[in-house]
């Protein structure tokens, strides 16, 4: 019987794997066990996450991009009285 097969159609990650196997020595096979393995342990150590925290460290990676002095006031969409132009 043969071993069920995993299919991952990307590019990037073909080239990874040929570059960590020609480096180790490893076949691509062991590499993505090991991979999954460390990730999965990764994401058991970190806290449980809820769906807020998630948004607020989208949030704050949004606002590393944010230029410094940038705001969102929008003013020179209204006159003085606060109304659009």
């Amino acid at each position: 019987m043969s071993e069920p097969q995993l299919s991952i159609r990307s590019a990037r990650a073909r080239d990874l794997a040929h570059a960590l196997a020609r480096r180790t020595g490893q076949p691509i096979n062991r590499l993505v066990e090991l991979a999954l393995e460390r990730y999965d342990q990764e994401l058991r150590e970190k806290p449980a996450q809820t769906p807020a925290d998630t948004l607020w460290e989208l949030m704050a990676e949004g606002r590393r991009s944010v230029p410094p002095g940038a705001t969102s006031a929008h003013d020179d969409f209204y006159d003085e009285n606060g109304l659009p132009i």
